[in-house]
């Protein structure tokens, strides 16, 4: 399941911004310490404190996430804001659901979502300690790559008719 290619070169030469890849992205959290042990124990992530407000997390990639401390000023994300981490099997991803329930005061875990096989994946969502959301998701292959490799199947108009 690794991806063996991480580099797709830039899709569109002629536009504006002509960046080398995607490099990170930022959620909130209301203490840095207490969402640095759900990140490191629980997930995994490697996590490295590299401001007074904020850490960067990662896993696999060179590619991260800043994780700034905002205390009660946090923004709330809803399920259709999430992350997600591919793990390699469908037993892998029930095991995860299962430690999530049992873990689950431990962690400070909100909402965990229902298994479910949706859009060629097996997964389930989850709420963390700081309303954030993650989908823990097994695709048989990579699923980056299936994704743009098979371009564009629908249009703009696909969005209003029914069963698009």
């Amino acid at each position: 399941m690794r991806i063996k290619q991480p580099f797709a070169g830039t899709a569109r030469p002629d536009s504006v911004v002509r960046a080398e890849y995607l490099s990170h992205g930022t959620l909130e959290c209301y203490s840095l310490e207490a969402s640095r042990r759900f990140y490191e124990e629980f997930l995994g992530l490697e996590c490295v404190r590299h401001a007074k407000p904020a850490m960067a997390i990662r896993c696999g990639l060179k590619f991260h996430i800043v994780c700034l401390e905002v205390g009660d000023k946090l923004h709330p994300a809803n399920v259709d804001n999430h992350w997600g981490l591919d793990v390699g099997s469908a037993e892998e991803v029930e095991r995860i659901w299962k430690a999530a329930h049992d873990l689950r005061d431990e962690y400070r875990i909100g909402q965990i979502m229902d298994l479910v096989k949706q859009h060629g994946t097996y997964s389930f969502y989850f709420e963390d300690l700081d309303h954030n959301w993650w989908e823990i998701q097994y695709y048989d292959g990579i699923q980056h790559d299936d994704m743009f490799d098979f371009g564009d199947r629908y249009s703009a108009a696909d969005l209003h008719e029914p069963n698009a």
